[in-house]
């Protein structure tokens, strides 16, 4: 006789969002987010103290509204789990506080989640169970990071990653620079529209042949990437317009400035899943949404033969169904979960799938 499929309830909180989700198995029955992004937004980018408050105010009311989403109780689920790490080292302390109170109060297993693979298990809500050969390029404002998925519940590997800031990172920092607000991923993807990709040729970090070497004698940085040196010509590009007072084309800028980072990035994931004989791969992150980024990424999939999948973008950005969601496979695989004593992890590896 089948085992019913596990009810895990998924607590978030690793960076702005409170996110609360709610899974069967493969369904998503909730998922329930509370940003503070609004509170950041005059800062330009995210302040770890105001994140972690922001947490603190919002944990109960997303709890209770998963609940009521799903029509479940406390007692209905089978086990909870909570992102450990990657992440703001007092966001993540909130969140792991809380899910250690809940999973007390109501006499539940816990799970201590890596953030950067629930991003890579949200995949079975959207299409059940991950295909074998998977890759997963993962693109968000702290992380872009390349992964071989062995196995979703016991062995992920890290390919490549950034070397500095993130791709996210990056977007903000060149939004800040053209005066475009905060967040700057939704506003330069939008903008780049008007703007011409060419009109400015930005460098592509860590692609000259002594950083790539060959599939046969890889080079240390063959999958890696870094998007400072980028971030630094734009800069350098726009003091140039404003030093001989011509007016700063910020369309074209914005759309070359785009066009470098997912050039690169789309490049190196498809590289890396050609070279390791990854059939599939999965695209995950809060810069998922980026409409060049999809467009690109989808061409150079299929002109390589690698089948592209892409979760809903509500499924991309942090939350709690992803959680749940990894959890999930975790109590099917009969892995043991992680229970209290643990700590919140800012720099959790990705090959720890939980604690």
């Amino acid at each position: 006789m089948t085992s019913p499929a596990p009810l895990v309830l998924g607590i978030e909180s690793s960076c702005d969002e409170t996110g609360v989700g709610i899974v069967r198995g493969t369904e998503l029955l909730a998922n329930t987010v509370s940003s503070s992004m609004e509170e950041h937004v005059r800062f330009g980018g995210v302040i770890p103290e105001i994140a972690s408050r922001a947490h603190l105010d919002a944990f109960v009311p997303t709890l209770q509204e998963a609940l009521t989403t799903a029509g479940v109780t406390l007692q209905d689920v089978d086990a909870l789990a909570v992102t450990s790490g990657p992440g703001l080292s007092g966001a993540l302390m909130v969140g792991v506080a809380a899910a250690k109170a809940v999973a007390l109060a109501a006499g539940k297993p816990l799970y201590a989640i890596n953030h950067l693979v629930a991003h890579v298990g949200v995949g079975v809500l959207d299409g059940g169970k991950l295909p074998s050969s998977l890759g997963a390029l993962l693109v968000s404002g702290g992380h872009t990071e390349i992964l071989r998925v062995n196995s979703l519940s016991s062995d992920i590997e890290l390919l490549g990653a950034t070397i500095d800031d993130a791709a996210g990172e990056a977007y903000d920092k060149v939004a800040r620079l053209l005066g475009l607000g905060y967040p700057g991923g939704p506003v330069i993807d939008k903008l780049a529209r008007e703007g011409d990709p060419k009109a400015i040729r930005f460098p592509r970090g860590l692609t000259l042949p002594k950083f790539l070497g060959t599939a046969e004698a890889p080079g240390r940085h063959r999958y890696d990437f870094s998007f400072s040196g980028l971030k630094t010509a734009v800069a350098r590009c726009v003091e140039q317009y404003q030093a001989r007072g011509e007016e700063v084309p910020v369309a074209d800028i914005a759309a070359s400035f785009q066009e470098a980072v997912v050039d690169v990035v789309t490049k190196k994931a498809v590289m890396a899943c050609t070279e390791h004989g990854l059939e599939n791969l999965l695209l995950g992150g809060g810069v998922a949404a980026n409409s060049r980024l999809r467009e690109l990424l989808a061409a150079r999939c299929a002109s390589a033969g690698i089948t592209l999948r892409v979760p809903p973008i509500g499924l991309c950005t942090d939350n709690g169904a992803m959680v749940a969601a990894l959890a999930s496979q975790l109590v099917l695989n009969e892995v043991q979960p992680t229970g209290i004593d643990f700590s919140a992890d800012s720099g959790q590896p990705v090959s720890q799938i939980s604690l």
